[in-house]
């Protein structure tokens, strides 16, 4: 309320000056009609000023703006990634039954095209992840996600991320696994149904990380080809990935 009363007393300070300048202008020169011409075609011109003002360089503005913070975003994507991304997709595909074909299609290679970052958009999309909690270990992933849980809060609490909804939708599933996982006592001696409810939980986690993976890779391709190259090294799908370079 305080920035809109400050707002309307600045138009009508602007409304009184623009009045009091026509009457020195009057007082001047007695010219009434060299004045109605200058307003009247002023006026004319207004809608296409504000056709070029808030229409299309507005939005070039806007446009630009939000380009700059989706790059200052996928600085932060990396860093989760680096962080502890990359280490949980790994985690969590240990439990995922139909990990095998999958794994292939993810094997990320300099090579790849835009059509081909697609299409294997699209094939994971498709992927139907079965998740059986006692192929993995579960007390690895909790205590990781425990370790951790301040550096995903602490993104959740980056007011910028949402810019950024895909992404958002990775912290919320990853926090909420951590939290579910937390408050359990041995994951050892739960019963089936709680197993059940812990791997939709794990599936959901997995199938927002395994997108959002994709998409940062093909982003890191386009725009940074020598961090591309690390995170080819480092991909999580792929069991021949080795930081040294051979």
């Amino acid at each position: 309320m305080k920035q809109l009363g400050w707002q309307i007393l600045l138009g009508f300070g602007l409304l009184i000056l623009s009045t009091v300048l026509y009457f020195i202008h009057y007082a001047l020169f007695r010219d009434s009609h060299h004045i109605l011409i200058f307003l009247v075609a002023d006026i004319a011109f207004l809608p296409v000023e504000v056709l070029l003002v808030t229409l299309i360089i507005d939005r070039l503005l806007r446009y630009r703006e939000k380009r700059s913070l989706l790059n200052k975003l996928n600085m932060v994507i990396g860093t989760f990634f680096s962080e502890a991304g990359s280490f949980l997709l790994k985690a969590l595909a240990q439990f995922d039954l139909n990990i095998g074909q999958l794994q292939k299609e993810l094997c990320v290679t300099p090579q790849w095209s835009d059509r081909e970052f697609t299409h294997v958009s699209q094939e994971t999309k498709k992927h139907k992840a079965d998740i059986n909690i006692h192929k993995g270990d579960l007390q690895v992933l909790r205590r990781f996600l425990l370790e951790k849980r301040g550096f995903f809060v602490a993104l959740l609490g980056n007011p910028n991320l949402l810019e950024h909804e895909s992404f958002t939708d990775v912290l919320w599933a990853v926090v909420h696994l951590a939290e579910e996982l937390g408050f359990r006592g041995d994951l050892t001696q739960l019963s089936p149904a709680d197993y059940e409810h812990l791997a939709g939980d794990m599936k959901r986690a997995y199938d927002h990380l395994l997108r959002e993976w994709l998409s940062y890779m093909k982003h890191l391709r386009a725009h940074y080809p020598f961090l591309f190259s690390l995170a080819m090294r480092m991909n999580p799908f792929d069991p021949n990935a080795a930081v040294e370079i051979r």
